[in-house]
């Protein structure tokens, strides 16, 4: 197919994509919020609770990470911190992982990472919301740890959960796999790491 046809054909499928978008934000408008309770997690100056994540804002976006053994959810995490000012402008944004906060608190500082971060420990949040083994997790991931993000909002004193999804490559949520897609017979099996060797290609 020639050049000109292969876009036109792509430009076809991507207005698609964009209807079927509309869609499914039209199903989220519908959602019937999940209340949750007032977690205690991890935090990095000691135990938080979930409503205090808010920081007095409406809305929280929760990124459920593996943690520090996982290439993937780092590359996710790296996403996240290039874009954290602007997303901070309209929700509260928390990253949660189950490594101990002196963990987190190194590997976070190794990246340069800028968002606020908790952990799962000692809570059962995780399971409950399905990104834990024995939860309604779909497909059990490193160490028995499920990546993914849920929407949360204040209504009043409630917390309620208005959407989540998992993680994963191809995802909505990582542009990297989105550019790599541009290039017909890229290598499929390539998958991220901590470092690069800067003469690789």
């Amino acid at each position: 197919m020639s050049y000109a046809d292969t876009m036109a054909a792509l430009a076809d499928r991507r207005r698609r994509i964009a209807a079927l978008r509309e869609e499914m934000r039209g199903l989220q408008g519908a959602v019937e919020p999940q209340p949750v309770q007032d977690y205690v997690l991890a935090g990095w100056d000691g135990p938080v609770t979930l409503s205090s994540l808010f920081g007095g804002r409406r809305d929280l976006i929760l990124i459920h990470n593996m943690g520090v053994g996982c290439t993937s959810c780092t590359m996710w995490a790296d996403g996240f911190n290039g874009v954290y000012e602007h997303l901070a402008a309209r929700a509260a944004f928390v990253v949660a992982s189950p490594n101990p906060v002196e963990v987190q608190k190194a590997f976070a500082a190794e990246r340069g990472w800028r968002f606020p971060m908790v952990s799962y420990q000692g809570s059962t949040l995780a399971d409950d919301f399905g990104y834990r083994a024995g939860g309604d997790a779909k497909d059990v991931k490193l160490g028995g740890w499920n990546p993914g993000v849920s929407f949360l909002r204040r209504d009043g004193e409630a917390i309620v959960r208005l959407s989540d999804t998992e993680f994963g490559p191809g995802d909505d949520f990582c542009v990297v796999y989105h550019l790599f897609d541009l290039a017909p017979g890229y290598d499929l099996g390539w998958s991220p790491r901590y470092r690069y060797d800067a003469a690789a290609s």
